[in-house]
């Protein structure tokens, strides 16, 4: 599969991903009662900086997103267990990326639901085996190393409405986003939303994965977005796959002015190769992809995390050059 032999060649580090530890940060002190107390446990570089927010109701916990390996778990696992004795009784899993669901046996393990759309549901077998084959070609992982596929407890279409004690409503968007789609919670005035928004923060441009292959659609996250303010109370505060919480009206309309950047980015940039696809794909493609990083660590320079549209371009890079 030629997108997914240029994607393993380009030169992600061990000791580049290993170089940040994991935190934990509770969230700005809610403004009134609507707000939960949300607290957030991001991962090092190892795991993408990758979010997990999570809430004590209460009575219970309730996680959103399960990080991208079992050992990324254990830790957010022991984040929450050292402030709070109430169980952990359900994980949300907001899209089909690894990072996001890799983690969910730990979880399960402790008796916990882990629950998805069925969309998530039906995505998850290709997506695992698609980022399996790249990161053990990469040597990151072995075939025994790499995170098994995790089942799912509960799924749902449209939406769902956890039985918890404080109330958690899961939506799945009528669009795909950062994926080939996308669900929301709102929880009070919190919308957790993974991926399909990136805080300030440099967002991950691969696009879904649909028959073996990165398939990126910025009008559908567009839409997706238009959707979360359709949901979302006007004051929420939205909680990021990455990147800072903002309120929901700032968020959405930061991510859609960078999609557009980002779209505007890489259009220019292959349209001025000679044979894009011949370019991206052949030996200096990993290049090529530095080079539209580059090119968005300069329009976004306050933004973090760079490194990942480097190593996410390529899917977005490889759409508009089929066009």
């Amino acid at each position: 599969m030629k997108t997914l032999s240029t994607f393993a060649a380009l030169s992600l580090s061990i000791s580049v991903l290993a170089a940040c530890g994991p935190k934990s940060a509770p969230a700005e002190p809610a403004s009134d009662a609507a707000r939960p107390d949300v607290h957030t446990w991001t991962s090092g570089a190892e795991g993408f900086h990758t979010h997990s927010h999570w809430v004590d109701t209460g009575a219970e916990v309730v996680v959103f997103d399960a990080q991208f390996t079992p050992e990324l778990a254990e830790a957010l696992v022991a984040d929450i267990q050292a402030q709070t004795d109430h169980p952990i009784t359900t994980v949300v899993v907001t899209h089909p990326n690894p990072d996001k669901f890799n983690g969910a046996p730990v979880f399960q393990a402790l008796g916990a639901e882990v629950v998805a759309s069925q969309a998530t549901a039906d995505a998850l077998a290709e997506v695992h085996a698609y980022k399996k084959a790249y990161f053990t070609g990469v040597g990151m992982f072995t075939d025994e190393t790499y995170p098994a596929l995790p089942a799912l407890d509960r799924v749902f279409e449209g939406s769902l409405v956890l039985d918890t004690a404080v109330p958690v409503r899961l939506v799945e968007l009528s669009h795909g986003g950062v994926t080939t789609t996308q669900t929301v919670a709102l929880m009070g005035d919190a919308v957790f939303v993974g991926d399909l928004v990136a805080g300030r923060a440099h967002a991950w441009l691969e696009g879904g994965i649909v028959d073996g292959a990165a398939t990126p659609d910025l009008g559908a996250w567009d839409a997706a977005l238009d959707e979360v303010l359709e949901l979302a109370a006007p004051d929420a505060i939205l909680y990021p796959g990455r990147g800072e919480a903002l309120p929901v009206i700032d968020a959405v309309e930061e991510q859609q002015a960078y999609l557009e950047t980002a779209d505007a980015v890489v259009s220019s940039y292959v349209g001025d190769l000679e044979a894009p696809l011949d370019a991206l794909a052949g030996p200096d493609g990993g290049s090529h992809f530095a080079a539209m990083g580059a090119a968005m660590g300069e329009a976004y320079p306050e933004h973090a995390w760079v490194d990942l549209v480097t190593y996410g371009v390529y899917g977005l890079a490889f759409a508009r050059a089929s066009e």
